[in-house]
């Protein structure tokens, strides 16, 4: 389709709210490039998206007028930030964390009746609160006004209120700002968790300021408790409509991290990413001027039939670093391996605890609509493990 040709779409067309999968398969298909009439221009195609995320001169992370910790920063700005916030990922960090984090997930586990669930609002939401917030040093009181807030961010943003994400990201930062002051004034318990590590880093020789502080566990925690309650949907959906990998999964748990990143290349929990233009660039014959910001669609690139043949074939023999689930690159997601570990240890429990996950008959599974993705409900039938 030629510029001239290319319509404005609407990301919260029909076609989108009803089956996202289906709807970017058709725009990766017809106009790969293609412009929102809310002021973007969404890149489809893997390639194209792979080239943005590389080519740091003509596509910049800066695009937001709030302070972004370091995703949302440039090279070199951006290097010191990423050095500094590595560590609390390393591989030591994440065997320290993994008993926490297991003692989390066989307690849901444990808590699940046998017989017809809700997972999302039963095991995946609440999953990604303790989790999360057991990572963090956050107590237990913060996982119903997070989960009171995450409805209201998903609601703002659906409906592009910029008053309304204003004050929703007031509320988040008012939350923060109190734990951090209590940490200041030396809390019980909290000397070495994730959140007082903050208040103790220094960048370029100085100490983080609190803005800064803010923005890092707002990138930590914001987009990571939506993410990671659709990535448990989504797998937890894929084995219950997919009983022979949910048997092959049972018999060899070891291919568990391979299977659960092919999963969710098929059906991703993150929509886009943004990025702003810095200089003009033509992408297949369509020209952006320097300021335009784009749009990458993360769920279309990883359902490119020029990359991955079929997107819906289930296989475990594909090149990972051609999945950009968690991107790539310098901005490649500095969280990969906590959610890595984390997805790992809630499925591993889930077949650990039970005999059988399957579909709910004649219930009705309603898909999250455009900005989130994975499902809203997600009715499933759970035959529980005999206790030993």
């Amino acid at each position: 389709m030629s510029e001239q040709q290319q319509p404005d779409w609407d990301p919260r067309s029909e076609a989108v709210l009803k089956n996202q999968l289906a709807a970017y398969d058709e725009m990766r298909r017809t106009c790969p490039v293609a412009r929102s009439k809310y002021g973007y221009t969404s890149l489809l195609k893997h390639e194209d998206v792979l080239r943005a995320l590389l080519d740091h001169d003509t596509y910049s992370n800066a695009v937001s007028r709030y302070p972004s910790v370091p995703n949302g920063m440039d090279p070199p700005q951006h290097t010191a930030f990423r050095r500094l916030i590595e560590p609390y990922f390393n591989a030591q960090r994440m065997r320290e964390f993994e008993p926490v984090c297991r003692a989390e997930a066989r307690s849901l586990v444990a808590g699940l009746p046998e017989g017809q669930i809700e997972l999302m609002s039963r095991f995946a939401q609440p999953f990604a609160l303790q989790v999360q917030c057991a990572f963090m040093g956050w107590p237990d009181s913060l996982h119903e006004p997070l989960h009171q807030w995450m409805r209201k961010n998903h609601a703002a943003t659906f409906v592009a209120d910029p008053d309304a994400m204003a004050r929703v990201a007031e509320e988040f930062d008012g939350y923060v700002k109190t734990l951090l002051e209590h940490r200041r004034q030396g809390a019980k318990g909290c000397a070495d968790d994730v959140t007082s590590r903050l208040l103790r880093e220094r960048v370029d020789g100085r100490l983080l300021t609190e803005d800064e502080i803010v923005s890092i566990i707002r990138n930590w925690t914001v987009g990571e408790l939506g993410t990671l309650a659709a990535s448990v949907g989504i797998l937890a959906h894929y084995l219950a409509a997919n009983p022979d990998v949910q048997t092959l999964l049972r018999g060899e748990p070891g291919l568990l991290p391979a299977a659960i990143d092919e999963i969710l290349r098929m059906h991703g929990p993150l929509v886009m990413n943004r990025r702003r233009v810095v200089r003009p660039v033509q992408v297949r014959g369509r020209d952006l001027q320097a300021g335009e910001r784009v749009a990458l669609n993360w769920i279309s690139a990883n359902r490119d039939e020029d990359v991955f043949g079929d997107p819906d074939e289930f296989r475990l023999d594909r090149d990972p670093s051609l999945n950009l689930l968690y991107g790539a690159g310098i901005h490649v997601c500095p969280g990969a391996p906590l959610a890595r570990l984390e997805l790992r240890v809630i499925i591993e429990e889930l077949l650990a605890g039970t005999r059988h996950i399957g579909m709910a008959p004649d219930v009705l599974i309603v898909k999250a609509h455009y900005p989130a993705s994975g499902f809203s409900s997600l009715p499933l039938l759970v035959q529980k493990a005999a206790e030993q």
